[in-house]
């Protein structure tokens, strides 16, 4: 994988202007009169998503020890949000192969289609993270090269939906870039939008979400180079 904080579910360059700060470039679409770069993500997914599958495969990678230490934050059998599920491999599958109850939600269609046909006992929902409403509460959320194709104030308006869906106790899990900024890559010959928030605003997000911080690690080697928080529903 190419490096740069910036990866998404295929890894992808930061680009940056002439003073070395991270820059927006003109992805997604108008939502009220203002750019909304997650809705060229959620375009870019459902033209390219076998693509990407593809490319991504199914055997486990860079999560893998972070989804060991989440899982062993769970009670057996207990119920997991997958933000941002993808194809269902090989974050959710590895998930039901250890007996949780895996409940899938992304934005599309061709990704969920293969997640049904590879784990058709989960539950698989079509749907934006950013209007999230489920009614119900889960044992563990997952949102791994999800949630950071979210502009800044969508971010910070989701950490009330994660704890909106969290079971006490609940662990959380999610990657970010390691400082504030905003990031493009490519994919399929299109810009893909990566944003994210420093480490403080996170940790302060958190906890007024109700949930205490387990781990942070910015640019983990172990990881691929992801920014990984693991943090618990109190």
């Amino acid at each position: 994988m190419r490096p740069g904080w910036a990866r998404s579910r295929f890894a992808l360059p930061a680009r940056y202007g002439a003073s070395g700060r991270k820059v927006f470039a003109a992805v997604g679409g108008l939502c009220g009169g203002r750019m909304d770069p997650a809705a060229g993500v959620i375009g870019l997914y459902r033209r390219h998503g076998l693509a990407w599958a593809a490319d991504r495969g199914t055997a486990p990678g860079a999560e893998a020890a972070w989804l060991e230490r989440f899982m062993a934050l769970l009670r057996p059998g207990g119920t997991v949000l997958d933000i941002g599920c993808g194809s269902g491999a090989p974050i959710a599958a590895t998930l039901v192969a250890a007996g949780f109850a895996v409940t899938g939600l992304d934005s599309s269609p061709p990704l969920l289609a293969l997640a049904r046909g590879r784990l058709p006992g989960a539950s698989w929902i079509e749907g934006d993270m950013r209007r999230m409403a489920l009614g119900a509460r889960f044992d563990g959320l997952l949102a791994w090269d999800s949630f950071f194709h979210l502009g800044h104030d969508d971010q910070r308006a989701m950490f009330g939906r994660f704890a909106a869906h969290a079971a006490p106790g609940a662990a959380l899990m999610f990657t970010s870039g390691p400082a504030h900024g905003v990031a493009i890559g490519r994919y399929g010959g299109e810009a893909l939008f990566h944003a994210s928030l420093d480490a403080a605003e996170y940790r302060a997000l958190l906890s007024t979400a109700g949930f205490a911080v387990l781990d942070h690690k910015a640019e983990d080697p172990a990881a691929g180079g992801h920014t990984v928080w693991l943090a618990r529903h109190r």
